[in-house]
């Protein structure tokens, strides 16, 4: 039998070797997966042109997955640099890299991705074409940006951002309901600017059967955009914000029709009572899509410190149903993140991850814990570094402040619970400071 799409091998009951691939991983019957999959709840972003990929899945019945943001700028174009920041995300553990570089031969490191990295590859075409074309963005034709849509798709990328929510209609609205930040979203302020300079319809949102037929042809996810997403606490949750996730919505049922894979992009800016209503509406009106989300950060006063504000808002939206995480670094509303700020930011969203998933109650995610705990109590250090989810980090700090006793650390000593404890229960004597 033949398919298309990966959703369109589930609905004909036909298990892919990607499925399969995916099912081991989150130690899933696969039939169950397929299932998901089918009715569109469940996605693998498998381009069929990437042959590097080691397939994940995305859903919120799966674990929660992380996607590291990357790439050149007209004042950080190093290759080799961004080329490192992908290997160490790689290594940490990052499930996703996007690559939304805007300066530079944006496409010789888009295939480099494609051809050696096996995360899955997300971009931003509209990134792509202000730099590709090299003109007045209102001179841009519609034409233009829907090849830019093909080029990715040939080039192996596995999702793209497609700014389609933001149309002639919900950008009248916007206009009429004024925000303190206006649009923040990249992507949606420079389609919004061109719809504004040329009077025409969203090329992404009029020509969407054709952006449909790109992806189903090479089987790519389209994330769907939120140009309306909040950009600070005061416009969270507001007209703009919800009108364009109706729209949202809505594409998804017309890209489903084509068997074409979907997840919804979210907030944002958020204070954390609205987090988990937030996830409910976008479930009610994307019909249960995927759900990828830019932390929420929970409050706009912490720039340097944006990766926490961000993974306290991640923890509490996967546990209410996100799916995918983007990571937020240190580096945040300052500059491009540095190599250490890319692996600050993996492991703050790694934690809300990880910690969303125990909340959810997924087979085996208190598995780690318990291997940390036990280490813990035999007071194993080398298995306690082993198990961490930055050993290199936990062993330096142990090593820049050595106790007087190996078994102890600087902080207790010998007043160590830990210690005093075990030795009291197996009947030994316990004198803390005569020893």
């Amino acid at each position: 039998m033949s398919y298309t799409t990966q959703m369109d091998a589930a609905r004909q009951g036909i298990v892919t070797p990607e499925m399969q691939q995916v099912a081991e991983k989150e130690h899933m019957d696969v039939e169950k997966l397929r299932g998901l999959i089918a009715e569109g709840k469940a996605i693998i972003p498998c381009n069929k042109v990437h042959k590097a990929i080691s397939p994940s899945g995305v859903g919120s019945a799966l674990t929660t997955k992380i996607n590291v943001n990357l790439g050149t700028s007209r004042d950080m174009k190093d290759l080799d640099m961004e080329m490192e920041k992908v290997k160490n995300a790689v290594d940490m553990g990052a499930e996703a890299i996007m690559d939304l570089s805007s300066y530079g031969d944006t496409r010789k490191f888009r295939r480099m991705l494609t051809e050696q990295c096996p995360a899955m590859i997300g971009t931003v075409p509209i990134y792509d074409a202000v730099v590709y074309y090299h003109k007045a963005l209102g001179k841009i034709t519609s034409q233009e940006w829907l090849d830019i849509v093909r080029m990715h798709a040939e080039d192996g990328v596995d999702f793209m951002t497609i700014h389609c929510g933001i149309n002639k209609e919900t950008a009248k609205k916007f206009k009429k309901n004024k925000r303190l930040m206006n649009i923040v979203s990249r992507g949606g302020s420079i389609i919004f600017a061109w719809m504004e300079m040329t009077g025409e319809e969203n090329p992404f949102y009029e020509h969407f059967d054709e952006i449909l037929d790109i992806c189903r042809e090479y089987d790519v996810t389209l994330s769907l955009g939120d140009a309306c997403r909040p950009g600070c606490l005061e416009d969270a949750t507001d007209a703009s914000q919800i009108e364009e996730l109706i729209t949202l919505g809505e594409l998804t049922k017309r890209a489903w029709e084509k068997d074409v894979q979907v997840m919804i992009e979210g907030p944002g800016h958020m204070p954390m009572n609205q987090i988990a209503a937030n996830m409910e509406i976008q479930k009610t009106l994307c019909h249960g899509a995927p759900f990828y989300v830019l932390g929420p950060i929970v409050t706009d006063i912490a720039p340097g410190y944006d990766h926490i504000t961000s993974a306290i808002g991640g923890a509490i939206a996967a546990m209410s149903g996100a799916s995918f995480l983007c990571y937020v670094t240190p580096a945040e509303h300052l500059r491009l993140p540095d190599v250490d700020d890319v692996k600050e930011g993996i492991i703050a969203t790694r934690i809300a991850a990880h910690a969303a998933d125990i909340a959810k109650g997924l087979p085996g995610a208190m598995d780690w814990d318990h291997k940390m705990d036990v280490a813990r109590k035999k007071l194993d250090w080398e298995a306690m570094f082993d198990v961490a989810i930055d050993p290199e980090k936990a062993r330096r700090y142990r090593a820049e402040s050595k106790p007087e006793k190996e078994d102890t650390c600087s902080m207790c000593g010998n007043f160590c619970a830990v210690k005093n404890m075990n030795r009291i229960l197996d009947g030994e004597i316990v004198s803390i400071f005569d020893e």
